[in-house]
């Protein structure tokens, strides 16, 4: 088969990708990934054949216009709320009280600009790309709706890629649901219709899979998900962050208890820096008889002032190997470093910082396989406090333990390549057309509508 993955140009969503387009391309597929040109060096970087699409998106310039001092100055509750990720769709898990139709309104509205600025500048190309080298398979991260889109307009299926909870699905799930109790006349749809316009512009009829897709992948074991009411491929997350050197002082086991600190790219690379005071966290740690790995970004590192002993200041380090050496870690609740923590069975202190840092940090702590703390609380003391606790604690080695379990218990990327390839043939017959031929050359055989 052909298959397309397809993503605007995020670094981490599109680095969780990698390991399924890996193992489809070893099955022998043709893989390839579309993106925006700022991805482009990531894409080849990881052996994979890049297809450049339009222009770069205008979010983060958009978000630096909020997250910067001064607007923090003028508001600052909502410089907050967005900078740590207490905005829709992540703050619902933990408001229930939020799901009444004016903020599930204006969640969709939000929900709506955002998708025109990640999506507005590839579409066209994307779509173009698409009709030309006409996929069998279009896969897709959450929000680049542009992708379902090309898929429908190539006449290929398409399934969405999950990087972490499916706030997305569930958030959508509760707006379709609220919507339909209220009276017709107030029954706004911003996504949809702004979805279902540019869908228009290349001859597609909108449907709600060009939201939600025709399934979807997700890497999260059942005590760690967040789902929507969709059709859902399990599949075990396999950690991957890019080209990395193993350094020398990583290639020996640990003289004696390791812990690692990291906090994310995100949190310098998009938001200016990191919410917790790192030095302060890192001296509080330094009579402990342990060995403390901090992951700390070059321009952060001057912030830090003086560090103990016992702590080890990197600024890069691969978290998989890192975390394989570790009994414990201190990190920032990124989709990637929960999942890469879980796999390694690790106990886990997560200080949240964007996103949905938080809703993992709230199930992580429900499932006792680690400790919640709220980065306002987060001072030299009380993260030596819980980390003692976690280092202490046999409960919370025992939990992650069997976290480790359930995430090496979901279908490996190799099993979920034949059950895609099924997943084609079976979407491919519901409707009504022919299954998948081509010559040699690659060319299809047969009518593909």
């Amino acid at each position: 088969m052909r298959i397309l993955f397809a993503t605007y140009s995020e670094k981490t969503h599109f680095l969780s990708m990698v390991p399924l387009a890996w193992t489809l391309r070893a099955a022998g597929h043709d893989v390839r990934v579309a993106s925006q040109p700022e991805l482009v060096d990531v894409i080849t970087t990881a052996g994979l054949p890049a297809v450049p699409v339009g222009t770069d998106h205008a979010l983060w310039a958009v978000a630096r216009r909020i997250l910067n001092e001064r607007f923090a100055a003028f508001d600052p509750q909502l410089y907050r709320e967005t900078r740590l990720g207490r905005t829709p769709p992540f703050d619902l898990p933990r408001q229930q009280h939020l799901i009444t139709w004016e903020y599930l309104r204006g969640a969709d509205r939000d929900a709506a600009a955002t998708a025109r600025l990640i999506n507005s500048s590839m579409l066209d190309q994307l779509v173009a790309f698409a009709r030309s080298w006409r996929p069998d398979l279009v896969i897709w991260e959450p929000t680049s709706y542009a992708a379902p889109i090309a898929a429908r307009a190539a006449d290929a299926p398409h399934v969405r890629f999950m990087w972490g909870p499916d706030h997305y699905g569930a958030l959508r799930g509760h707006f379709r649901r609220v919507r339909d109790e209220q009276p017709p006349a107030e029954r706004t749809d911003a996504l949809a219709d702004w979805i279902g316009e540019q869908a228009a512009r290349h001859g597609v009829a909108f449907g709600e899979d060009l939201i939600t897709g025709q399934a979807t992948l997700d890497q999260l074991p059942p005590s760690l998900r967040r789902r929507g009411d969709l059709d859902y491929l399990p599949i075990r997350y396999v950690p991957y962050g890019g080209a990395a050197v193993l350094p020398d002082w990583l290639r020996e086991p640990p003289a004696r208890t390791r812990v690692a600190l990291t906090l994310g790219l995100s949190a310098t690379d998009r938001f200016g820096g990191y919410v917790v005071p790192a030095g302060e966290i890192l001296r509080a740690l330094g009579d402990l008889d342990i060995e403390v790995v901090a992951t700390i970004a070059q321009q952060e590192r001057k912030k830090l002032g003086p560090v103990p002993d016992n702590v080890r200041v990197v600024t890069f380090a691969p978290l998989h190997a890192l975390l394989s050496t570790c009994t414990a870690v201190i990190h920032h609740g990124g989709a990637g470093t929960v999942a890469t923590s879980s796999l390694l069975g690790l106990p886990q202190l997560i200080v949240p910082d964007q996103g949905d840092g938080e809703y993992a940090a709230t199930r992580m702590a429900e499932q006792g396989a680690g400790i919640l703390l709220q980065p306002a609380d987060a001072d030299g003391p009380s993260v030596r406090a819980r980390l003692e606790r976690l280092l202490r604690e046999p409960v919370f080695t025992r939990r992650a333990a069997e976290l480790r379990e359930e995430v090496r218990a979901l279908p490996t990327p190799h099993e979920v390549a034949g059950r895609l390839e099924e997943l084609v043939a079976r979407l491919r017959r519901d409707a009504g057309r022919e299954p998948i031929h081509r010559e040699p050359g690659g060319h299809p055989v047969g009518p593909r509508a």
